[in-house]
């Protein structure tokens, strides 16, 4: 386990006709879902919303983040949510955009 977390952020956009869809799903994140992400060590995962924009943070306390990010995208359950989120979500490019529609922002400041 790391000393101290990393932090990681990232914003999307929610499809105006799926915003509802996506809100209702959040309301009831699947158990195995939450349980997989406690697993690979994503502690304090939030994900706020302004207009059609979402903004997601979240701490990581394990020492391989691209190892667990790996395990929860091999995890059936994760991909089958996925299934239901991700046609949720637009990259904040628009649909032109080929970048994943999560983009990761750079931290610039911390209050400790």
């Amino acid at each position: 386990m790391s000393a101290e977390p990393q932090r990681f952020a990232f914003v999307t956009g929610v499809r105006p006709e799926k915003r509802e869809e996506y809100l209702e799903l959040h309301r009831a994140v699947w158990p195995a879902v939450e349980a997989k992400m406690t697993e690979c060590n994503i502690r304090n995962y939030s994900i706020f919303i302004v207009g059609d924009m979402l903004f997601a943070y979240y701490e990581y306390v394990g020492d391989d983040h691209e190892a667990d990010q790996r395990r929860i995208a091999a995890d059936p359950v994760s991909q089958e949510w996925w299934t239901h989120t991700d046609p949720c979500n637009i990259p904040i490019g628009g649909e032109r955009d080929t970048r994943s529609p999560w983009q990761p922002l750079d931290e610039i400041w911390h209050l400790r």
